[in-house]
């Protein structure tokens, strides 16, 4: 059968151009005569497929030499914790709750040391990011984290909070979509699995001044600098994942790099939003201002009628636009991956749905 447009929010579609390289290196990479999964992760023929994945990323991100760039495992999640364990030297960080995965964040840290979210618009269901501007910090606070682009409300910070404490940024859902001035940030995470690669996978970017501070209680394979100083390979890492992430680096740089993607995501966004708020069926249920370009977060208004649209997108071969379970509705992820054309179907078959069902 042909191949779908997945609008699914992660683990999300990949670039045509990365799987048919990765299905033609899954038997024999090069000429090693054995597939990537089956190499010692510290044999030189991996070693350089990893040492060109971290070199890549740097290049496209502008990533400065006083950060260390990890490939790490267990997803952005598991950072949840590591990230006070790492840095709660004075036992206390700030977040800013704009959506679920900050949510978690702030309540996970909270094992650790005194969080204060210094700004929420949970009461309001997350449909906007809270204003930055004005917002009291905690002094002698180790860190502010926030999290860029909420996934699951269709949100996105248009500008970065002021703080003097180092900035953490779960960058998962956008990361690679825009530019991002990296010396902004402390620490930059994000899961692979929806603008880099498969699950299982976390990039990380670390301000090498950060490091070596982590709590005794810190487990190694949770300890950044302990990572850092083996190469993220303190264990076995993930192989195969680093491996997608290092061809998905390539395709970006072969795009254009993130400028150029940042063009193009503009694009994709204002299809569809331009159909949505114009749209006589379908309504959008972020805030204008704070509208994500990654996820876009929409509904009828009527259940029934929402379900029977994703059940019809379906079977015209546009899948996964089913809203995350805590929210229902529909949501559309459209990530790097996702082509223009894929958008431009969509937005075809909804104005079709609208003409029989509105």
């Amino acid at each position: 059968m042909d191949r779908v447009y997945n609008f699914s929010p992660g683990p999300s579609q990949l670039a045509l151009p990365v799987l048919e390289k990765a299905q033609k290196d899954l038997l024999i990479y090069g000429d090693t005569g054995m597939s990537v999964m089956e190499m010692s992760h510290r044999s030189k023929m991996y070693t350089d497929i990893y040492d060109q994945a971290v070199a890549d990323l740097r290049d496209l991100m502008a990533i400065p030499e006083e950060y260390e760039v990890l490939f790490l495992q267990g997803g952005a999640t598991q950072q949840f914790s590591a990230i006070p364990l790492n840095l709660m030297v004075n036992k206390k960080a700030d977040y800013i709750d704009s959506g679920n995965f900050a949510h978690l964040a702030a309540e996970e840290s909270k094992r650790y040391g005194q969080v204060n979210v210094i700004a929420s618009s949970r009461e309001d269901t997350y449909a906007y990011v809270p204003e930055v501007k004005g917002l009291s910090f905690t002094e002698g606070a180790d860190y502010l984290h926030i999290t860029q682009n909420n996934t699951i409300y269709g949100t996105r910070f248009v500008e970065l909070p002021e703080s003097s404490a180092p900035l953490v940024c779960d960058a998962s859902s956008m990361i690679l979509s825009e530019k991002m001035d990296v010396a902004r940030y402390g620490v930059i995470y994000a899961g692979a699995q929806k603008n880099i690669g498969p699950s299982g996978l976390c990039v990380l970017i670390v301000r090498k001044d950060l490091l070596g501070h982590a709590m005794e209680i810190c487990p190694k394979l949770l300890n950044w600098e302990v990572q850092a100083k083996a190469g993220s390979m303190y264990n076995t890492p993930n192989t195969w994942g680093i491996y997608i992430a290092g061809l998905t680096f390539q395709w970006l740089k072969e795009m254009g790099g993130v400028a150029e993607m940042e063009k193009i995501n503009i694009e994709k966004a204002a299809l569809l939003y331009d159909f949505l708020d114009n749209s006589q069926l379908f309504k959008p249920t972020a805030q204008a201002k704070y509208r994500s370009r990654m996820n876009v977060t929409f509904v009828t208004g009527d259940a029934e009628k929402d379900a029977a649209f994703v059940k019809a997108a379906a079977g015209a071969g546009l899948v996964n636009l089913k809203g995350h379970r805590s929210v229902g509705g529909m949501r559309a992820s459209i990530y790097n991956a996702m082509p223009v054309a894929g958008v431009k179907k969509l937005v075809e078959f909804m104005k079709q749905f609208e003409k029989e069902n509105a």
